[in-house]
């Protein structure tokens, strides 16, 4: 018997089954991967300044950095009171034995190369803006900078107290002095009267807290880099007594009254700088602001008496000993400036080198007795010292605003 005859349509039908069952697995798979959530993408911190806080971390022994001296004490900027190789001061060859290890897995932070800084930075001038533990720094960067590179020139932008070109690579490396940032002289009363006068006063310092200092008004146009502080004069009794020379703070060219107290003084000031400054630079200017350098007096503030004989960095407990705002000690200064800092810096374009935790440790690292004074300077800092470590943070803080 002859087999049914199919349909024309059975074979088609049959295929397409077929088909089916073997597209199945696949279009399980495609939904299967359709509904699982998209995996991370793995991206490449842009600096390492991202990947690291620079600000947080301890210092650890390492004898490969008190071994090699980046530059010695035949540096001839280095002010003779901060040379404290040469000074004869016991601990400072063995000061420089310690290197600024970051907190955070896999966190290291580099050392400044100078040759490294030169070839990067070619055609380029940077200021320091600031205070005499500014022109540390200035010291520390310029001496670095010569051992490798000995065809300097000294040059003066306006204005500035100090500064050399390194011809070959054409870099400027400048220091503006100005101890409030903003203009201010002394003040008597006149003896017609005015405001002032009525309230009692008959001497003082005259603070314009809207006008530059003339020493850095210019340097805003010059520079393509420039670091900024201030802070130490504001906390200054012995400069500015509040009774027989107090501040007397002026805005628009008349007097504020009622009078205000240095902090608010510091306030207006930073405000008013911050706003000058984003006017006056050009537009690809970095700027830099940094946070303040801690004393470290013991037994009394520096006209009481007060040393500096350590000689190994603090542990963390004695850190917040030294400067906790609780404690209220002679050394609270540097938090309480950085407060006003980080309050008037938050909506600027400022970045902020951060050098104040690493600075807090470095107690063994002071002129001290040796600073040629009639006190202990436990403020200023020993060249070689930390403040090299402030400038390799500035390197890699460059390095990062350009990879960007």
């Amino acid at each position: 018997m002859p087999p049914p005859a199919r349909s024309p349509t059975t074979g088609p039908r049959r295929r397409a089954l077929v088909l089916a069952l073997l597209l199945l697995p696949l279009l399980l798979l495609l939904l299967h991967l359709a509904s699982a959530p998209a995996p991370r993408a793995h991206r490449k911190p842009s600096s390492r300044s991202q990947a690291c806080d620079y600000s947080a971390g301890e210092w650890v022994r390492d004898p490969v950095a008190g071994s090699s001296l980046r530059y010695d004490d035949t540096c001839k900027e280095i002010f003779k009171g901060w040379n404290c190789i040469s000074n004869g001061k016991a601990n400072a060859r063995d000061l420089l034995g310690w290197r600024w290890t970051p907190a955070g897995p896999g966190c290291e932070f580099p050392r400044l190369d100078p040759r490294r800084f030169l070839e990067r930075h070619r055609d380029t001038s940077i200021g320091f803006v600031g205070d005499s533990l500014n022109r540390n720094m200035f010291a520390s960067l310029v001496c670095m900078l010569r051992g490798v590179s000995s065809e300097v020139r000294k040059w003066r932008p306006a204005g500035a107290d100090r500064g050399f070109t390194f011809l070959r690579y054409n870099l400027t490396v400048a220091y503006h002095r100005t101890n409030l940032l903003v203009r201010y002289g002394r003040w008597s009363a006149n003896p017609n009267g005015g405001t002032l006068e009525s309230l009692g006063y008959k001497q003082g310092y005259r603070v314009d807290v809207d006008i530059p200092d003339q020493t850095w008004v210019e340097a805003c146009s010059f520079h393509d880099v420039l670091i900024f502080n201030t802070g130490h004069w504001w906390w200054a009794p012995s400069k500015f007594d509040p009774i027989r020379s107090p501040m007397l703070f002026f805005e628009k060219g008349r007097p504020i009254v009622p009078p205000l107290l240095p902090p608010a003084g510091l306030d207006l000031a930073l405000q008013n700088m911050i706003m000058f400054a984003n006017k006056a630079m050009r537009p690809n200017t970095v700027k830099f602001f940094r946070t303040q350098s801690p004393r470290h007096f013991e037994g009394g503030d520096w006209n009481e008496g007060g040393s500096c004989q350590r000689n190994q960095p603090l542990s963390s407990e004695e850190v917040e000993e030294f400067f906790s705002l609780d404690n209220n000690s002679t050394n609270v200064e540097a938090r309480l400036v950085n407060q006003h800092l980080v309050k008037a810096l938050e909506q600027s374009s400022f970045r902020v080198l951060d050098i104040t935790r690493m600075s807090e440790f470095r107690a063994d690292a002071h002129p001290s007795t040796t600073g040629g004074k009639k006190h202990d300077d436990c403020m200023h800092w020993s060249l070689p010292g930390p403040t090299d470590t402030w400038n390799d943070l500035l390197a890699s803080s460059l390095e990062a605003v350009e990879n960007v």
